[in-house]
């Protein structure tokens, strides 16, 4: 296609241009006013000099038509799962491609927006359409088709930043008259004080609105907790206590509505963090020795930490006769610590303590009472644990996992970590315990005595039990058969890992998750989940995942390293997971707590009318309730136009787009002809001013 066109090229700057035309029209003007004979040839002849400076040259260019190029912008977000949706899209795109390719000279670009849809910012279509014709000038796109549910989340405010101006339809799946309700977060908390309540906001919606009392079904870590009324639209205020440490799983459900389009929404999900605000620890030391500072500093360097020192400041062989009231340098809030308030300690810590009856049998029945309730209690034990007067022969004989058989063993060994310790968070890769003896340093004293219930992690002296744990009904208990790890503390021989190994104890009698012996965990890194299993037992059951939809998958862990097994899963879904051994639980958040993608689920023509129409181009919605089935507008071809689309068509722009192959350019005032037409009109007016001057001067002569 051949393509003719005028182009000027001047030769002078447009000022002196305007100058020379300028002095032209006056010369032209002023020999008009006189009646000089010529002007208009004269004027002809300075327009003839003024077109050569501007330079006119015909243009013809060798022009190729191009293809308009209209874009089918397919949305495959979560959304258009629900129920038909997906088959309505692809019958949709199939039958548009066929249509579009029916008028010719189209470029069809599919585009799908599963390549920039995410979890948190939802659909996001015109992203996708803005990198899928990155390539594409503006003046080739003759429309925009968008297949989808009509939710999407990246809209422009103003039709110019879509960078070409061109028709853009909305087909929309789903029908008329879906029904959905939803519950949505308001406020949710990140991190929660272990023992006190924090409180979650949230509101039930209904699309479209009810006016009936829906009951929110409250769940932490897969245990119901409380059920609350509430109405939709409403603001409700759930309190939720922090049971522990670590991820509390809190889930907010409601039942769904009859015809409902999907449950997903119907649940909420958030994880809080329990943290301690103050680590309340009863210190009670009884017969003085060189570890009791190792305590106190131990506890003491903790900021977190608020210590009570009970010390009993004379051995008991001092018998002076002295009243038990009158033994402490200041009045002793006995009764309060361990009666009334006892409670409100997190860790209780006996040192070297023996019955010398400061303490009498009802607060040792107390503490007894506090550790079945849930409380912890560490036994640090010293030469008289083996003694009558010792520990084990009062109440809190009750709670002790060994029972000691009346001999200490007073030499020089090592402490190692028991094959079962191997495996226990507690002991399990201590410094120093990788090499054989470990490398660290050896102890002088154990109370030699007889495990009954639990688990010895540590052995001492002639591989006899020196760290035993075990759980008494709600509570735990540790019992450390020696009074010798201030030697770790003071560096002797190198010293140990007495920190680490104490931190730890605590955290466990603290029932800290991540000191558990036997835990199921289960943490999303983007689409899998990473589940890892903590056991003592020698073999470790398959678990079983159960999606958010129902869906069971079966992993198998594999050993990682001692009391340690763990799986990676690919996941699909978003939503809460649960994992499960049989035995054991977790639960686990695939994609945010409140997915943006299933805030609203409802099909709808609106939010993409306002753009649509300032192109335009059309909204209207092609799929129904009962099939996949899809019902699309006549698809024409018209040129530039206000309006693109109708009640039962919608039309692309042709554009008119070419690209140029070649360019043949014929200067008209330069060269031979514009010299020729030049000096033709130079000597027509000295001919026609010459024969004027002779015919006047004829008379005179």
């Amino acid at each position: 296609m051949n393509e003719v066109s005028l182009s000027f090229t001047p030769l002078l700057p447009w000022a002196l241009l305007a100058a020379f035309g300028a002095l032209a029209a006056a010369i032209t003007v002023l020999g008009l006013i006189r009646g000089q004979r010529g002007a208009l040839l004269r004027a002809l002849g300075l327009g003839l000099v003024l077109l050569a400076l501007f330079d006119p040259s015909v243009v013809r260019e060798d022009r190729k038509p191009l293809k308009d190029v209209v874009a089918i912008v397919v949305d495959h977000s979560a959304s258009q799962t629900i129920g038909n949706r997906t088959e309505q899209t692809d019958n949709a795109v199939a039958e548009l491609k066929k249509r579009l390719a029916a008028l010719g000279n189209v470029d069809v670009r599919v585009i799908d927006s599963s390549l920039t849809d995410s979890e948190e910012d939802g659909t996001r279509l015109f992203a996708a359409l803005s990198q899928g014709l990155a390539d594409v000038p503006a003046e080739r796109i003759g429309g925009v088709f968008m297949i989808t549910d009509g939710v999407v989340h990246d809209i422009p405010a103003d039709p110019a930043a879509l960078g070409f101006k061109a028709p853009l339809h909305a087909l929309v799946t789903g029908h008329e008259g879906e029904r959905d309700r939803r519950i949505e977060l308001l406020d949710a908390p990140r991190f929660g004080i272990v023992g006190k309540e924090v409180t979650v906001a949230a509101k039930v919606i209904d699309t479209p609105h009810t006016d009936q009392p829906v009951t929110i079904h409250v769940r932490r870590d897969g245990n119901s907790i409380a059920d609350v009324t509430a109405m939709p639209d409403e603001r409700v205020q759930v309190p939720i206590r922090i049971e522990h440490g670590g991820p509390n799983v809190v889930e907010l459900e409601v039942d769904g509505l009859p015809d409902e389009l999907t449950m997903i929404n119907n649940k909420a999900v958030l994880t809080i963090d329990g943290v301690r605000d103050k680590l309340k620890v009863l210190l009670v030391s009884g017969e003085p020795h060189q570890g009791e500072r190792m305590w106190r500093n131990l506890l003491k360097s903790d900021a977190n930490v608020d210590l009570v020192h009970f010390t009993i400041l004379r051995p008991p062989e001092k018998q002076d006769g002295t009243p038990i009231n009158e033994l402490s340098l200041i009045a002793f809030p006995t009764a309060d610590l361990f009666g009334r308030k006892i409670k409100d300690f997190d860790l209780i810590i006996f040192d070297r303590y023996s019955d010398q009856s400061v303490l009498p049998p009802i607060y040792l029945d107390n503490i007894v009472r506090y550790v079945r309730d849930g409380g912890a209690l560490l036994i640090a034990a010293g030469p008289d644990y083996a003694q009558p007067e010792g520990m084990y022969y009062t109440p809190l004989g009750q709670l002790s996992p060994a029972r000691p058989d009346g001999t200490v063993t007073e030499h020089a060994f090592r402490p190692t970590i028991t094959g079962i310790g191997a495996k226990h968070p507690v002991t399990r890769g201590l410094p120093g315990s990788d090499e054989t003896p470990p490398s660290w340093s050896q102890w002088f004293r154990q109370v030699n005595a007889d495990v009954t219930r639990g688990t010895n992690i540590l052995s001492g002296a002639d591989n006899k039990p020196l760290l035993v744990l075990s759980r008494e009904e709600k509570g735990r208990v540790a019992l450390l058969l020696s009074d010798q790890m201030w030697l770790w503390a003071r560096g002797f021989e190198g010293g140990g890992p007495h920190l680490d190994l104490l931190r730890r104890l605590a955290h466990w009698l603290m029932k800290e998750p991540e000191l558990e012996e036997e835990a199921l965990r289960a943490k999303a890194q983007g689409h899998e989940l990473a589940i890892e299993r903590q056991s003592l037992k020698d073999t470790i059951p398959p678990v079983k995942i159960i999606a958010p939809s129902g869906k069971e998958i079966t992993a198998t862990l594999t050993p990682a390293e001692p009391g340690l097994s763990r799986a990676q899963v690919k996941v699909s879904e978003l939503g809460l997971y649960r994992v499960t051994d049989g035995t054991l639980t977790a639960l686990v958040n695939v994609g945010p707590a409140n997915p943006r993608e299933f805030q609203e689920v409802v099909s709808t023509t609106e939010k993409l009318r306002p753009l649509a129409e300032a192109t335009g181009g059309t909204v209207r919605r092609i799929g129904s309730a009962e099939t996949g089935n899809v019902n699309l507008p006549r698809i024409v071809a018209m040129r530039d136009s206000p309006i693109y689309g109708g009640s039962d068509y919608a039309a692309i722009k042709r554009t008119g787009a070419a690209q140029v192959r070649g360019v043949g350019i014929a200067p008209l005032a330069i060269g031979l002809v514009g010299l020729l037409v030049l000096l033709s009109s130079m000597i027509a007016t000295w001919l026609f001013e010459g024969r004027g001057g002779r015919r006047t001067a004829s008379p005179l002569a």
